[in-house]
């Protein structure tokens, strides 16, 4: 009988929910969306982030959300500033590695992580990723010629 193999993160079937963005601007707080202009609320999202190699973390991180885009927003600084925190002490060789905020899981798959109740390879099976990965240039304010817009 031939011997299964368990399924890669490349070639796994994901579910999508979202659409996400990774503020880099340290002096951008993103109040409205900068998609649709619209004030952003604050949410708790547990976010799923892969850490060169092979490591897999879920932070619940407070981000701004935009509800008519379905849009997260999550700031660069203080997602690695937790990150470094939160691995210190168990892995400190890991910390500055490459890493990619992946998707996220529902709150209590999480909770049930955060207990070691459910399997790395289990929680991978309960991960969003995102729909998309959005980008945005901030252009400061100020007076421009029509020509420069």
């Amino acid at each position: 009988m031939p011997k299964k193999s368990s399924p890669t993160i490349a070639n796994r079937k994901w579910k999508e929910r979202h659409k996400f963005f990774l503020n880099t601007y340290s002096d951008c707080a993103f109040t409205k969306c900068p998609k649709c202009d619209i004030k952003t609320k604050v949410r708790k999202f547990p976010l799923v982030i892969h850490i060169q190699p092979q490591q897999l973390f879920i932070l619940n991180k407070q981000c701004k959300y935009c509800e008519r885009c379905d849009l997260i927003i999550a700031k660069k600084q203080e997602l690695e500033s937790l990150m470094t925190a939160g691995f210190i002490q168990s892995n400190p060789k890991i910390i500055g590695n490459d890493y990619m905020v992946m998707g996220t899981v529902d709150r209590k798959d999480w909770k049930e992580g955060n207990q070691n109740a459910i399997a790395p390879s289990e929680m991978l099976d309960r991960v969003y990723v995102f729909q998309d990965i959005w980008d945005f240039e901030v252009i400061p304010a100020g007076w421009y010629r029509s020509e420069d817009k």
